[in-house]
Order: structure tokens, then C-alpha cells, then sequence
């Protein structure tokens, strides 16, 4: 790994936008390091000169699931082994479409959409995981997960099955991790609705397409939705604790 001076290390999929980049922002004016990952630029986080060359970014495409590995070793090899005292992964990025019933959704949608939001975080936690077993640090991955991941909903099957996976992937690895010489501690945070990109693609379509689309829209005209900077804090507070086996599905209120 490389030679670069810090303490806190993390790495943030989807820091372009939402709450990836809250995070972010927040991380760095803490003083710690993030290596972001996303589809295109960063422009918010790369062109600040406040951070002092402690963002780092990434373009990468994370339905390209073969690349991965590579991608965190090369990430991995700017943290210093030595210095680190915590190393975190934060799977937050995701895909809410195709929003429409099963029978209408193509194989090229539902696999891009179960690649993004399941393969990926699943690939990353592994990699990171063998990657750095070797080391003293204390470490951490937060997936983000949904109550869609608990309660079913008509044209939301693959995004729903896709959080479903999330929250049951991280209790088995948070398993796994038990009994572990340095365990890899791992919870999925549910931020609850919040007023992201996600939320706006669900309200941009009509009833025939998308049959909650309505609720969508009403809850945003009531101003139900959180802000991503007030999720972004509370899951820097979640990240902060100590977790364990027992609690490993944490929602905005637990």
C-alpha cells in the first residue's frame, strides 16, 4: 500500500451526487481521507482546494463487475498500511430503475440494475475484505439498504430484491466475521426517503407507468423526504460505533 499520511481512510461509491457526496464532504471536513467512485466526474470535490489532496476520485462503471478487484487494489495502494487506523468501504451507490411490472422489465434492465445495486457492493466487500485481512486497522463497510428491502411493491421488483439482498448479505458476512481475529464490521443503513436523484426519477413518472408514483409525489409535496446532509451525518454517527452481529439492520431511527 502506499505511502500517504491519515488516519481515516474511506472509500464512498457514488460520490457525485445525493448523499455519496454528503458524505464525502462531511469525511473531509472531519480531516479524513475519501477515495470516491462514480460513473463520471466529481467536480464539486475534485476542483476544491479545501480538502488538500485528500479526495481522491474514481471513474469507474460498477456494472462492469469483472474490473473490481483491480479497482480496490489500486485504491488500496494509496492508503498507508502503516498509518491507517480505520479503513471503511461505503456501498452507496444504486439503481431504482426499471420502475414497471416484472413481465415488462428486459434481461439487459434487471441484470445492469442487480449488477449496480447488489453484485457490485457484494464484489467490493469481498475484495476489500481479502484485501486488507492483513491488516491491524480497524474496518468497517455500511451498505445503504431501503425499506424496500422489507415491504414489497408492485413495478419496484428489482430494486426492491436488490435491497432485500443487501440487508441479508451483510447479516451473513457480519457472521462470517465473528469469531475473527480483526473482524470486518459490516451493518446496512436504511436512510429512510430521502431527496435524492432516486426520488425524483420515481416522481417524474405517470400512474400508468409507475403505480406509486403518486405517493411518491405526495410525500415529496408534504416534505417528508430527508435531506441527504442530515442522512449523511447520521450514518457518519452509525459508522462511528462499535457494531455487532446481533444489530446489523440499522434504520434513521435505530
Amino acid at each position: 500500500m502506499g505511502t500517504e499520511t491519515g488516519k481515516r481512510h474511506f472509500i464512498i461509491t457514488g460520490t457525485s451526487k445525493g448523499i455519496g457526496l454528503q458524505l464525502a464532504e462531511l469525511l473531509l471536513a472531519k480531516g479524513d481521507y475519501v477515495y470516491g467512485i462514480s460513473r463520471g466526474g466529481s467536480d464539486l470535490l475534485e476542483s476544491s482546494e479545501e480538502w488538500s489532496g485528500r479526495y481522491r476520485h474514481v471513474q469507474y462503471d460498477l456494472a462492469d463487475l469483472n474490473g473490481i478487484d483491480d479497482l480496490i487494489t489500486r485504491i488500496l495502494d494509496q492508503i498507508p498500511s502503516q498509518e491507517a487506523e480505520f479503513i471503511g468501504l461505503i456501498n452507496n451507490a444504486a439503481m431504482l430503475e426499471p420502475l414497471k411490472p416484472i413481465d415488462q422489465c428486459s434481461a439487459a434492465e434487471i441484470s445492469q440494475s442487480l449488477n449496480i445495486s447488489l453484485a457490485a457492493p457484494m464484489i467490493l466487500s469481498s475484495s476489500f475484505i481479502q484485501q486488507t485481512n492483513h491488516l491491524s486497522a480497524r474496518r468497517k463497510i455500511v451498505n445503504l439498504s431501503s425499506g424496500s428491502g422489507s415491504y414489497p411493491a408492485p413495478s419496484m421488483a428489482v430494486y426492491c430484491t436488490s435491497k432485500a439482498g443487501m440487508n441479508m448479505f451483510t447479516q451473513c458476512v457480519s457472521l462470517e466475521q465473528t469469531g475473527q481475529q480483526n473482524p470486518v464490521e459490516i451493518i446496512a443503513f436504511d436512510p429512510g426517503m430521502v431527496d435524492t436523484e432516486l426520488q425524483a426519477v420515481a416522481r417524474g413518472k405517470s400512474a400508468e407507468e409507475f403505480a406509486l408514483a403518486g405517493m411518491f409525489n405526495q410525500v415529496y409535496e408534504a416534505g417528508q423526504l430527508r435531506s441527504p446532509r442530515d442522512v449523511a451525518m447520521q450514518l457518519i454517527e452509525r459508522m462511528d460505533e462499535n457494531s455487532d452481529a446481533s444489530h446489523g439492520i440499522h434504520t434513521v431511527e435505530s
